[in-house]
């Protein structure tokens, strides 16, 4: 009798409360919207092992491994930011007997696909010229790529560093002019490029902005054609600041590993390991067609 006492006052007590349950509506769950960028923007989560994908195969054995948390895509080049010096880390694209073109004018912009505080604005070289006898210089150069389809990009201060007048115009101009060449060859469907700075000494500031900024001290270039650099032919460069304005691209030939080396960049990822360590250890032949004994 007792014991039915109690389960009569335990029923009523469990009740109220599965009837509380049962009145608590459950938690709603926010759906997670995915939203599609309008810009062509690749958010980067890692340096060092995202890979990256490219509308126009501007890295055909991969782009380079490292740099910034910022990669452009875009049809003329393929651009990954450096947010600390305001430039490139590095810049890939390809040269074809599509791609050059001459007399496209020079309106600088700043890139609008890249936040203000990670890149320079037009008004931040003025009296730079002047002060330090540099060139706004294309890393991916209008000349070779003026015929693409977003061609002003090249403009885009993104794209741009601040290049001493008598490298610009002297012996990288005359790199730049070979990729021209080479691409014009009948046998060279495509050559293939990947160039960007070196901060190994003070250069400089900018003299008319407060954005803080770090000028390039050098710059390296690898160059190769044919369907990847070990069935074809590659060369590659480094030329400092202060090369002079007569200087011969030749004498600056450097092995890839050596440029792997002082940027801190990997390159050719896509390659085997035992292919990449062969090719970047030793100078490659492509200079022999681009006139270097």
């Amino acid at each position: 009798m007792q014991g039915s006492r109690n389960l009569k006052h335990l029923s009523l007590f469990l009740i109220p409360i599965l009837a509380a349950c049962a009145a608590t509506p459950a938690t709603p769950t926010t759906p997670t919207t995915l939203t599609t960028p309008t810009t062509p923007t690749t958010q980067i989560p890692s340096t060092e092992s995202h890979v990256h994908s490219t509308p126009t195969d501007n890295c055909a054995v991969g782009c380079p491994m490292g740099g910034g948390a910022l990669t452009l895509n875009r049809q003329a080049y393929t651009l990954n930011n450096n947010a600390s010096t305001k430039f490139a880390n590095w810049v890939a694209y390809k040269v074809t007997k599509a791609t050059a073109a001459t007399n496209r004018p020079r309106v600088w912009k700043a890139d609008p696909d890249n936040p203000p505080g990670e890149t320079l604005a037009p008004a931040d070289y003025r009296g730079a010229s002047a002060a330090l006898k540099i060139d706004r210089g294309h890393q991916a150069n209008l000349a070779s790529l003026g015929g693409v389809s977003d061609w002003q990009s090249l403009n885009y201060l993104s794209n741009i560093t601040p290049q001493k007048s008598d490298l610009n115009q002297g012996a990288w101009a005359r790199l730049e002019d070979q990729e021209r060449s080479l691409s014009k060859d009948p046998a060279i469907d495509e050559v293939h490029v990947m160039t960007g700075p070196l901060y190994e000494g003070f250069v400089g500031v900018l003299p008319r902005t407060d954005k803080v900024h770090t000028i390039p001290s050098g710059y390296w270039k690898i160059i190769f054609v044919g369907s990847s650099p070990e069935r074809g032919l590659y060369a590659s460069f480094v030329m400092n600041q202060n090369t002079p304005r007569g200087a011969s691209f030749c004498d600056y030939q450097v092995s890839v590993l050596q440029i792997e080396q002082r940027t801190g960049l990997s390159f050719w990822g896509e390659l085997p390991l035992m292919t990449q360590a062969a090719l970047k250890s030793t100078r490659g032949r492509l200079a022999d067609k681009m006139g270097c004994e």
